[in-house]
């Protein structure tokens, strides 16, 4: 809880949060200025994916600032050392804060979207379930961009390496990935295709797209192929669910292997 409130103070004063949650609003309500002449039934679906394939955009780069510069200004403002010499070990203020972290960016970005369902009703014909499956996919995507981040932040030496890697894991993620498993579809087979899917699954946008996108009942897997079949051989939810828990994992032992305690070691 000292973490908690800590974190909360730290970002009310600060100007990160508040310019991403705003980034966040203006964009949802522009969606839905331009949604006024979509059918009330359907249109509800097109929204949200609308809404989801451009706020994809901002919410991993803004998140991952987050992340970063928050584990880094516990180096810069010497309170790291001060935290760490209270018979604290870094792991232990990695959960802590890691969970600060969660709780102060997760909280506002809940609160605005319950408040825009709201104005949703007003226009569109609601589908409660979609509308859950829409906020999970936001806020899976916000946790596994927040633990990158504060891998980052642990590592990083300076604020520009912090901007350096924050844009490289945001490119890597957004083309690179893509690109390279591009190149390699030529060589997908029917025997090593599961290979092929659980690499294009550890991508999060990737898994949080398709279960985004299945759950709205864009896709439909009723008439694969065979090899359709092979590379979607579990439910998209658990794509989801493992490539979250592995960049979770992979971001906290990397934030504790590599981290650079300045002034403490």
């Amino acid at each position: 809880m000292h973490y908690i409130w800590k974190e909360w103070k730290e970002n009310i004063r600060g100007k990160g949060l508040w310019l991403s949650l705003s980034i966040i609003v203006l964009i949802s309500i522009s969606m839905l200025f331009k949604s006024a002449s979509l059918a009330f039934d359907k249109g509800f679906y097109i929204l949200l994916i609308n809404l989801f394939d451009t706020i994809i955009y901002f919410i991993p780069i803004l998140c991952l600032f987050i992340g970063a510069f928050s584990i880094f200004q516990e180096k810069e403002q010497k309170t790291l050392i001060m935290l760490l010499t209270k018979q604290d070990n870094y792991p232990s203020f990695l959960v802590k804060k890691s969970l600060g972290l969660y709780t102060v960016v997760l909280t506002p970005l809940l609160a605005w979207f319950f408040l825009y369902l709201m104005l949703l009703k007003f226009q569109l014909q609601l589908d409660f379930g979609g509308y859950l499956i829409f906020v999970i996919s936001l806020l899976v995507m916000a946790l596994v961009f927040l633990q990158m981040g504060a891998a980052i932040g642990s590592f990083a030496r300076s604020r520009m390496q912090i901007i350096g890697y924050t844009i490289f894991v945001w490119f890597y993620f957004f083309f690179l990935h893509d690109f390279i498993l591009l190149s390699l579809l030529p060589d997908v087979t029917y025997e090593n295709v599961k290979i092929f899917s659980l690499v294009y699954f550890l991508n999060p946008l990737q898994a949080v797209r398709m279960f985004l996108e299945t759950g709205m009942g864009v896709y439909s897997f009723g008439h694969m192929s065979r090899l359709l079949e092979e590379f979607m051989w579990t439910k998209p939810a658990f794509f989801l669910a493992g490539s979250l828990l592995i960049w979770l994992t992979v971001s906290f032992l990397t934030a504790v292997l590599f981290n650079r305690k300045e002034g403490y070691e």
